[in-house]
């Protein structure tokens, strides 16, 4: 709760501070400077990142929010992560960004200066609200939270001009030059901008813009990701190690879930999207993050999971294993399929290509082989034309997507430079087609219902084709049956 008498926010249960206490805490601190070396990762990027925004808007005022703190529980928030334009534009990318703004400033007809506008450090100086926060506040207490940078720090991590988030209400109501709001991201900021929130469509530019200026990565960029791809390799191991253990737990999946999250938090800033540890049919629904099944060991496993880097950056990758190390007849004809989608995919990925094509070659693949097993009682060829698609009550959704910050990144360009636009060198992106057969699909014969199975991997456009980033785990059904093997003896 906030106390309406200091402005802090306090639980029900803390304890009065007496006047001796906030007069005693506010004496003998040794001074903390951080490092005055210290920079953000990548930081040197954001002269680039900001002329590409700054040419995309002459004279006008750009407004992008980091996001606010969201309740969890009583006087318990969410971890909270920035929103990745934010992040992406001041390289900033930790806990203590709640409530930060940047600002691109006009400087006349073309360019911006970027200012940042932040909560420095709670001042130690006892007796008024500001300066018992750093031991009082439980929401921005370093006490409580960690310690958040000043302004002279946060100018030396990123190179920028700062100033107090309390001064960028005067500038949002004083004088107004034309101005853009990431809208949807800050309600305070919203309401201080006249916008009517996530939908706005006088912003709606400047959120396409910001998704668009991401399609391309940078080679730094592409390492990060490559971290990124390379922890979740690692915690794809880990899962495979703990299946003895995971087949024995009541509820398995929750197990496997746990496995690999531990890997993703001691390696990086935690998960990209919340651990799918599907067994059996639980693998036909293609969002399952209940996790809360047992392990059948005559079963599938898919598990689809990835790292975040502590830069944010993404792993998306998803593999389909048999829980008892071998691929029984059934699930090795379902497997094969898709593997055969996946790689045609793959094979389709090339600087000029419409994004679509890969998809399109993956469900050609699918549909023809769902014709072959008979399932599909008409031409594949028929099933494929726009105005029918009835393959797809068998593998329903897309074969993949861009990623990066997000794990669905750069989700709000318009459609001509993303979904109908062609891949360019740069580009990262997963390819993940897919069979999702339902216990209860009456279509299908009895020993294929209730089989789901996904192959996802990340791939970067090069000048010459694509690269495989996720090479290290195996793909075929008989290189997972080894590599599971190899890891369980």
């Amino acid at each position: 709760m906030t106390t309406p008498q200091t402005g802090l926010h306090t639980g029900s249960h803390d304890l009065p501070v007496s006047p001796a206490l906030d007069a005693f805490m506010a004496t003998r601190w040794a001074p903390t400077p951080l490092p005055a070396d210290r920079r953000a990762p990548g930081h040197d990027r954001l002269p680039g990142r900001h002329a590409r925004l700054s040419a995309a808007f002459p004279g006008e005022r750009l407004v992008v929010p980091a996001g606010r703190l969201k309740v969890r529980c009583n006087d318990l928030d969410h971890r909270f992560r920035p929103h990745s334009a934010y992040a992406w534009l001041t390289c900033l990318t930790g806990e203590d960004q709640a409530d930060h703004v940047l600002v691109l400033e006009p400087t006349g007809p073309a360019g911006h200066e970027p200012v940042l506008y932040l909560r420095p450090r709670s001042p130690r100086s006892g007796g008024h609200a500001a300066g018992s926060e750093f031991y009082r506040d439980r929401r921005y207490g370093e006490f409580w939270v960690g310690r958040r940078p000043d302004l002279a720090e946060a100018a030396a991590l990123t190179g920028l001009r700062t100033e107090h988030l309390d001064d960028l209400g005067k500038l949002l109501t004083g004088p107004q030059p034309p101005t853009r709001v990431l809208a949807g991201t800050d309600p305070l900021v919203d309401e201080a901008t006249g916008r009517p929130g996530p939908h706005a469509r006088a912003d709606g530019e400047l959120a396409a813009v910001l998704s668009e200026l991401r399609l391309v990565k940078d080679t730094w960029e592409v390492d990060q990701l490559q971290l990124a791809v390379d922890h979740t390799v690692t915690g794809f191991q880990d899962v495979v190690r703990a299946l003895p253990t995971a087949l024995h737990h009541p509820r398995g999946e929750r197990w496997i879930e746990g496995v690999f999250d531990l890997r993703a938090r001691a390696e990086g800033n935690g998960t990209s999207y919340t651990t799918i540890a599907a067994s059996g049919a639980h693998a036909c629904v293609l969002h399952w993050i209940r996790n809360d099944g047992a392990l059948d060991p005559d079963s599938l496993l898919l598990l689809d999971a990835g790292v975040e880097t502590d830069t944010l950056y993404a792993a998306d990758i998803t593999r389909t294993l048999p829980l008892s190390g071998t691929f029984n007849p059934v699930q090795r004809q379902a497997y094969d399929l898709v593997l055969a989608a996946q790689s045609a995919g793959i094979a389709a990925l090339r600087p000029g290509a419409r994004f679509r094509d890969f998809h399109r070659a993956a469900m050609r693949v699918i549909a023809e082989g769902l014709a072959d097993w008979g399932v599909l009682r008409i031409p594949a060829e028929q099933a494929l034309e726009d105005d029918n698609g009835l393959h797809r009550r068998y593998t329903l959704c897309g074969s993949g997507h861009m990623l990066g910050l997000d794990y669905h990144d750069c989700a709000r360009a318009r459609a001509d430079r993303y979904l109908d636009g062609v891949l360019e060198p740069g580009m990262v992106l997963t390819v993940e087609p897919g069979l999702y057969l339902q216990p209860d699909d009456e279509t299908l014969p009895v020993e294929l219902r209730g089989l789901g199975i996904r192959i996802e991997d990340d791939l970067v456009i090069t000048p010459d084709g694509a690269r495989l980033m996720s090479h290290a785990l195996p793909r075929t059904a008989p290189a997972i049956e080894s590599w599971m093997s190899d890891l369980l003896r």
